[in-house]
């Protein structure tokens, strides 16, 4: 059980194999040489050992304070707008639900301001949208009939009798 608590060497020829064939593909100063070798036998070295705890993400306001009356804050940047939906997939390549589990945020917390959502909905409301039965509906068009018109006949070209 001990053994394999303890991580294996590093084979110098490994390092030497890894560096060469990064020199052989870039072009490097030769006194960024020795960090180069440093850097990769480093990493050999941490091969199979665990990496220390990644620190969650720190919002760029409070959660409680990132929903206003008329704007809402985006929590990666601090980012103020009526709307963060846009903003989320263009700037930081999110959907909403991403962004909302990578917040840990219910699934409830609005995207939208609180005003901008009331404006739509009573311009929604004003023009009848959302409500199927309780729009009266148009009478229906009656049709006048089809009459002919009246004033000259057309024309007729003569024909001869043969």
């Amino acid at each position: 059980m001990a053994e394999e608590d303890v991580p294996p060497e590093v084979v110098p020829d490994r390092v030497a194999e890894i560096v060469s064939s990064y020199v052989r593909h870039h072009q490097i100063s030769v006194d960024q040489l020795p960090t180069l070798i440093v850097e990769v036998h480093r990493a050999l070295a941490n091969l199979g050992r665990d990496t220390p705890p990644v620190q969650p993400p720190a919002p760029a306001v409070s959660i409680r304070r990132s929903v206003q009356h008329d704007h809402v804050v985006c929590l990666e940047c601090g980012y103020r707008a009526q709307v963060l939906r846009r903003h989320l997939r263009v700037s930081h390549g999110l959907e909403v639900a991403d962004y909302r589990a990578r917040w840990k945020l219910p699934a409830d917390h609005p995207i939208t301001a609180p005003s901008y959502s009331a404006r739509r909905s009573t311009m929604a409301k004003e023009i009848g949208l959302g409500h199927r039965g309780a729009v009266e509906p148009s009478p229906p068009v009656i049709e006048p009939p089809v009459t002919r018109r009246g004033g000259r006949r057309p024309r007729r070209t003569p024909t001869t009798a043969t």
